[in-house]
């Protein structure tokens, strides 16, 4: 059988086609599932689909009249997804429900370490040879309190990171993290974790519950100084709202590896054309805010991860499996 795999990046092309070799051929493409590239999977059974696909209900309606019965997203979020109708048109939707919660969790401290430290400015200006410590002061994070909105595999490994840093660990969830309180963490409001953290780093799924929980009021509460880091879903955070804080000269610095308009722009070339999504240009010209490419997931082991679960939801599927992994039962276990 042959599968064909939407918004394969080209560090991806290889591993993919290797994990498939001997069980199934596999047709990469880099451009991304929309309404104009849905065409493309006609008489394709099985498709692969990048975490910025666009399976909404008339991407799915074009896929099922083609003849496609098994989506196998390469990602844990399903936010782009409508279930339902997936569900009506007896589509199985399986995901990746777990990956290296290290490689996300060590990317928002990268970032976190770069806005704090002033990394990009201090390289910028030694490429230009101008070696000034000017404008670069930071501070320690030891000592400091941090704030983790979600603490589960990836709250609990940013958790431990912070923990080795001698950071006051405050967090916010529906359920605790036993793991998480061991290391010393408070559980709080998050009107209380907003008001008190040094830092506050975002570790929850986006759901109508988690969509723009950091708006107006949550960072009017933020200390004036502050960190925040954004590595989880864009729609966590009212762009427009952050935009204003920025210009009215608050927080220390803002790491973005998600932005919630980001389909169509993310994992894409722009630089020749430009975007205008005026948002996204404002919140790139800050000097204190870092934007990248959701790329937090983006390491050997994660994307090795990744595609070990794909492969696996495929054979489930052709073997007429149950799996934790599928989002929309579509084959019916006799």
């Amino acid at each position: 059988m042959e599968i064909l795999a939407f918004g394969v990046q080209s560090d991806e092309k290889p591993l993919i086609e290797k994990a498939f070799a001997g069980q199934h051929e596999v047709r990469c493409l880099d451009v991304f599932l929309s309404k104009d590239t849905a065409p493309i999977a006609a008489g394709y059974e099985i498709i692969s689909t990048s975490v910025n696909a666009d399976l909404g209900g008339s991407v799915l309606q074009t896929l099922a009249a083609g003849g496609t019965q098994m989506i196998a997203q390469r990602s844990t979020g399903f936010n782009n997804i409508d279930l339902d109708v997936a569900e009506r048109l007896a589509l199985r939707v399986a995901r990746v429900s777990f990956y290296s919660a290290y490689a996300v969790a060590e990317f928002a401290w990268t970032l976190a370490m770069a806005v704090n430290r002033r990394i990009i400015r201090a390289a910028g200006r030694t490429r230009d040879f101008d070696f000034r410590l000017d404008g670069l002061l930071g501070r320690d994070m030891h000592g400091r309190t941090v704030g983790v909105v979600g603490t589960g595999k990836i709250g609990e490994a940013f958790t431990r990171i912070a923990h080795g840093f001698g950071m006051k660990l405050l967090g916010w969830d529906v359920v605790e993290n036993p793991a998480c309180v061991g290391l010393g963490m408070t559980y709080v409001e998050k009107e209380q974790l907003f008001a008190e953290s040094d830092l506050i780093s975002l570790h929850v799924p986006l759901l109508p519950a988690t969509r723009r929980i950091i708006g107006k009021d949550a960072l009017s509460l933020m200390k004036d100084d502050a960190i925040l880091i954004n590595s989880s879903r864009g729609g966590l955070i009212d762009s427009t709202a952050l935009v204003a804080e920025l210009r009215a000269g608050r927080f220390t610095g803002v790491g973005l590896d998600v932005y919630e308009a980001e389909a169509g722009l993310f994992f894409l070339d722009k630089s020749l054309e430009g975007i205008d999504d005026d948002t996204l240009a404002r919140l790139v010209t800050f000097p204190n805010v870092i934007v990248t490419s959701h790329q937090a997931y983006y390491t050997e082991d994660a994307v090795a991860q990744i595609i070990e679960a794909t492969v696996q939801n495929v054979a489930d599927y052709l073997a007429r499996r149950p799996s934790d992994n599928v989002l929309v039962p579509a084959l019916r276990e006799d």
